[in-house]
């Protein structure tokens, strides 16, 4: 007897052989005109998967300073109260009103995170379900109000980066060193493509994998690239036949340069790939140490790069905040670099007055949001577009698309601007 993980391993198997075969193919007609109408959009970040940082509340009521993920949220407390906890947080963090607001904002697009464990959770994993009515709900909206709607698996089995965000915090990814794990993310991936198979006017992209961890080298890489190719076929072939989708593949750049991956998946070959890239700059200690000027200039000297490139380019996600200030970003009970609470971190500043509530903010700081929120819009539409992370935190409205909007630093209009030359 065949086990079911030999089988899943087979079946993406000859995924990956036959793909190639069956791609004479037509360009697709997606129900957004990527690359002549700019992605202009928001992360509904910490909804369908938890991250400390932007509900911090959620975390510290468990009163358990071990619980520091989904994981562990479900795996070190009761699950009653976990599941209650989690229900509650589902129906109130993101609601249609959220989606009439985004609408309002000027905005086209809303990527939405989801773990694995909505579809399925194996063996010994102490994830809970039930996220995946909302992320259903969430097209309904979405099509109430004309938005379109990015699915993006956030969270595969074994976790693609170790990060608090893919669900499960560990010092080193386990996914891609398992087939298993590599075949269950290929069955999901198909469960994700047919299910949104008749909303391919709202559900107009699928994103197979957030942030794969190629920093740990060509191990990781190569099973990326072949995920990227089973992939393809699951997104683009979801009706069992010759059929092709309308939906566009966004795959992540696993934090390489984009020169890494030119002439990857590339037409005539490839129709309806998108590459997803994600700029941040306060990761590491050279970041955090730049000046408002030194960070706005690096912004604006992407450009050149995402106007270049051989696929669409949509900067899936960025923000403009410029620190690691916020409480938790670095992972629950973990310090900033910025003031050098982050171990083996420099003091740059204090963290007062540039995360926590806009009502701390002195209008100076205002000013450098704004003009950084700018600087990346304007940059970025260089390229495909952009998707800002994120759309609202409890405590932490450097990043908080809505906070922006409520206290003037984003424009009502996100093609208005203060500041037009920016980057010249």
């Amino acid at each position: 007897m065949v086990s079911f993980s030999a089988l899943l391993s087979s079946v993406s198997l000859l995924v990956a052989t036959f793909v190639p075969a069956v791609l004479a193919d037509n360009p697709i007609n997606p129900s957004f005109p990527y690359g002549s109408q700019k992605v202009r959009g928001v992360n509904l970040g910490g909804w369908l998967v938890l991250e400390p940082w932007i509900t911090p509340s959620l975390f510290d009521n468990t009163g358990n300073s071990a619980i520091v993920d989904e994981w562990t949220f479900g795996q070190l407390q009761d699950r009653n109260t976990a599941l209650s906890t989690l229900q509650n947080h589902w129906n109130t963090w993101i609601t249609e009103q959220d989606f009439i607001d985004i609408a309002n904002a000027g905005l086209n697009h809303v990527r939405i995170p989801i773990g694995y464990w909505a579809f399925e959770v194996g063996p010994g994993e102490p994830y809970i379900s039930g996220q995946l009515p909302y992320l259903q709900k969430a097209i309904t909206w979405a099509r109430n109000h004309g938005l379109k709607v990015i699915v993006d698996l956030h969270g595969a089995p074994g976790s693609q980066n170790g990060f608090d965000n893919s669900g499960h915090r560990i010092s080193f990814p386990q996914w891609h060193s398992n087939s298993t794990n590599v075949a269950r993310t290929d069955a999901i991936i198909k469960q994700i493509a047919s299910l949104f198979i008749n909303d391919q006017d709202v559900a107009s992209v699928i994103a197979p994998l957030n942030e794969p961890a190629g920093y740990d080298g060509s191990d990781v890489l190569s099973v990326v690239r072949q995920y990227w190719y089973d992939s393809y076929g699951n997104i683009r072939f979801p009706y069992g036949t010759s059929q092709q989708s309308n939906t566009l593949v966004l795959l992540h750049d696993a934090f390489q340069p984009l020169s890494y991956w030119q002439g990857f998946q590339t037409p005539p070959n490839w129709q309806g790939v998108a590459m997803d890239t994600h700029i941040y700059q306060m990761f590491s200690q050279d970041e955090v140490s730049r000046t408002n000027q030194q960070h706005i200039q690096a912004a604006c000297s992407v450009g050149s790069s995402l106007s270049s490139f051989d696929l669409w380019v949509i900067v899936g996600e960025w923000t403009p905040a410029a620190t690691d200030c916020a409480k938790y970003l670095n992972g629950r009970g973990v310090g900033a670099r910025y003031d050098g609470s982050y171990p083996g971190s420099t003091y740059v500043g204090s963290c007062n007055g540039i995360t926590g509530s806009a009502s701390s903010f002195s209008s100076s700081y205002k000013q450098f949001l704004r003009q950084y929120w700018e600087a990346q819009t304007s940059t970025y539409e260089q390229g495909a577009g952009w998707i800002q992370w994120t759309w609202k935190a409890e405590n932490a409205d450097d990043w908080s698309y809505q906070a922006g909007l409520q206290n003037g630093w984003i424009p009502q209009d996100p093609t208005q601007r203060q500041y037009p030359n920016i980057c010249s």
